[in-house]
């Protein structure tokens, strides 16, 4: 096989949206100032100064971090055709990786093993799907409930068991872990803080969500930006990405051309475990320096669904993974009277896609919208505070409402969770 792809693996990869379909980056700019403003004046509207604050940004930017990961590993793995239900699993062997070994020698060294954990889950994933073409959901299942059931037995032998007491650990937690560093830029953190205490319409809005971008930044975080960036380039700019999603569009295509399928699926859900574990270490290293029974929270799911949001790129990915993040971090830190504020913000947008139905002539699809914001500004202005249960479930309804609206324009690799076999095409 020579350096250079042929030709006509171009064609195979099949992922290019219609040219006329995209958004130039004068629009997305455009979209982007244009949320800003709308999240600006519901902020002026309502008093809730928490949507835009620095602590605010800063706690979605780590919350989202996890759920990036698991979506970009669902990415990898997706593109070469494997779908990987076992995000959840391998997030979990991260979560142990990174909390056994750290506590034991020092951080990096847990964040690397935690990656490694999450790269031996993700191989488990490859033999049963790849080699013996067990069904990518059943096998994926099954990842998840070994990862869960080995953890639980490994916790038990090495922070019950084999921990000093005074170490404090137990059957469903290791001892603490030294952090990793936190990187502040000094004086625009500071004038940035500074300006966002004026509350000043969009330009504090906008020091506040800069603010918490450069204040006490994670160096994992920093690392995630890198991967996402890196995994774009990889893949969609390199003979390597082009070889690996034609794996996922046409493989009998790929195969023909010379390209070694079964290598390339091997490498995607390699790296994808890696990610997820990556993800895990994250949770264990950043969000709490301690491994924790149950520390993942369904992240791999959400990420799954940040994914497919996405529509299986990595800048999607990460819009989807901030989406999340910030819905998450509005429950954590604010409780009801700011989600009550975002009810203005959601019956906005729902009025505007009902407009956007009605100009595309979608009339059942726009009454629907329309009604569901009729009742959601009743909502808003008939009370004063969301209930502390729909509080808790935010993440969980942007998740379901968000793949609701965006599912007419996904597209997946066509070879998607298809079993493929060596020759078949002969």
């Amino acid at each position: 096989m020579t350096d250079t792809p042929p030709p006509a693996a171009a064609k195979a990869s099949g992922s290019q949206q219609p040219k006329g379909s995209r958004f130039s980056l004068a629009q997305i700019l455009l979209i982007i100032m244009g949320a800003l403003i709308l999240v600006a004046a519901v902020r002026v509207i309502t008093g809730a100064d928490q949507l835009t604050s620095e602590g605010q940004i800063s706690a979605a930017l780590g919350l989202a971090v996890p759920i990036g990961l698991a979506g970009l590993a669902g990415l990898w793995s997706e593109r070469a055709g494997v779908v990987n239900i076992g995000l959840e699993g391998m997030m979990i062997l991260g979560t142990f990786g990174a909390g056994w070994l750290g506590w034991q020698t020092n951080p990096w060294l847990g964040l690397l093993c935690g990656i490694g954990f999450g790269v031996i889950g993700g191989l488990v994933h490859a033999v049963a799907t790849i080699t013996f073409g067990v069904d990518h959901i059943v096998s994926g299942v099954a990842v998840n409930l070994l990862a869960l059931g080995a953890t639980q037995y490994l916790a038990k032998i090495f922070f019950a068991d084999g921990t000093p007491a005074e170490k404090g650990g137990n059957p469903k937690q290791s001892p603490p872990v030294d952090s990793l560093p936190h990187i502040t830029v000094p004086g625009l953190s500071d004038a940035l803080s500074s300006i966002e205490k004026h509350h000043w319409f969009l330009v504090s809005d906008l020091a506040g969500i800069l603010g918490g971008l450069v204040t006490d930044v994670s160096v994992v975080t920093v690392l995630a930006v890198v991967l996402f960036v890196g995994s774009w380039w990889l893949l969609w700019r390199t003979p390597f990405g082009l070889r690996l999603r034609s794996c996922g569009e046409n493989p009998i295509a790929a195969e023909s051309l010379g390209v070694h399928v079964y290598s390339y699926k091997y490498a995607a859900v390699a790296i994808s475990g890696g990610l997820a574990g990556l993800g895990g270490a994250f949770l264990a290293l950043v969000t709490s320096h301690t491994y924790l029974e149950g520390q993942t929270g369904g992240r791999g799911y959400i990420g799954l669904a940040a994914m497919i949001f996405g529509n299986w790129r990595p800048g999607g990915v990460a819009m989807g993974a901030g989406l999340f993040g910030f819905s998450d971090a509005l429950q954590l830190r604010n409780g009801g009277e700011t989600v009550h504020a975002l009810l203005l913000l959601l019956f906005v947008l729902l009025a505007l896609l009902a407009l956007w139905k009605l100009y595309r002539k979608a009339m059942w699809q726009a009454a629907v919208t329309a009604v569901i914001a009729v009742l959601i500004l009743a909502w808003y202005l008939l009370t004063k505070e969301v209930p502390g249960d729909f509080v808790g479930a935010t993440p969980y309804v942007v998740t379901l409402l968000v793949l609701s609206l965006s599912a007419q324009r996904l597209r997946m690799p066509k070879a998607d969770g298809m079993r493929y076999r060596k020759g078949q095409g002969k």
